[in-house]
């Protein structure tokens, strides 16, 4: 069968499952034959043997039993970074690049700034600023020793030498330190929405997902405990809901927080808090 073929037979057998089912098949394909989408692109006429399909079939087969893309793959991209991920992490996703993009913005190039990353996860925020930022200072925590390994290896990966890993929960592991900059891409899914009974992240790490039953139950921890973790001026960046706008800035408020300001994600829809202590 060749290349061509072979796409389109698999994303019709994505359809039902995924929202982009022939990006699905070409990273799948693209992985299991060691190649690049580009090269799937140049070489749509080529036949796949007996081995090659065989290979493919076997990836295919965890996509269409829920496995999210990126644990199959063991791959994610994140700010052009290539990331390594697995069920331990919180698979990262193109919103969450705001908040990277909004923190540059916040500090220019030569600031000499010190940042911690709660609840790293793979680390994605942390490396996109490390790479951005080779002089600023960054801790990232995790609470899972798991989590941390994956966002370890990353750094190695990218050699980057200037995060400092912490395990524990929020801001515990950092206690008596003072940053310039707090960002967490926290959990903030009710714990009862059905939504985490569908797709991709029925195989994440629930505790990277829900927060008690209204999403917020971490938000209002990291929120209090980042007063004393934040220097004068210092400020609080955290990722949130679509729908949770208005409760996210009254949390903010109740905290004293000054100079909040919102910010749209690639849908226009809010989902990045920030203020000032």
């Amino acid at each position: 069968m060749l290349i061509n073929q072979q796409l389109s037979l698999a994303s019709q057998q994505l359809e039902q499952l995924s929202d982009s089912p022939r990006l699905d098949a070409e990273v799948l394909l693209a992985h299991s034959l060691q190649k690049t989408r580009t090269w799937l692109a140049t070489w749509p006429d080529k036949a796949l043997d007996k081995i090659q399909l065989d290979a493919f079939q076997q990836l295919m087969d965890k996509r269409c039993a829920g496995h999210p893309v990126a644990h199959i793959t063991g791959h994610r991209e994140f700010w052009s970074l290539d990331l390594l991920v697995n069920e331990n992490t919180l698979i990262p996703r193109p919103d969450t690049e705001l908040m990277v993009e909004q923190i540059l913005q916040h500090c220019p190039q030569n600031d000499d700034i010190q940042l911690l990353d709660l609840g790293t996860g793979s680390g994605a925020i942390a490396l996109a600023i490390a790479c951005e930022r080779p002089g600023w200072r960054i801790f990232a925590t995790d609470i899972s020793a798991e989590a941390l390994q994956v966002a370890e290896q990353n750094a190695q990966a990218l050699h980057l030498t200037q995060i400092e890993f912490r395990q524990g929960n929020w801001l515990e592991a950092v206690q008596g330190l003072k940053f310039d900059i707090i960002a967490c891409n926290p959990p903030y899914i009710p714990i009862n929405d059905p939504h985490l009974q569908r797709g991709d992240v029925r195989f994440e790490p629930i505790n990277a997902l829900a927060s008690g039953t209204d999403g917020l139950d971490d938000i209002r921890l990291i929120a209090a405990q980042a007063r004393s973790g934040l220097k004068r001026e210092g400020r609080l960046f955290i990722e949130h809901g679509h729908d949770q706008k208005q409760k996210m800035h009254d949390i903010f408020i109740k905290n004293t927080y000054k100079n909040i300001i919102q910010h749209l994600d690639l849908s226009g829809n809010p989902r990045l808090t920030t203020g000032i202590f």
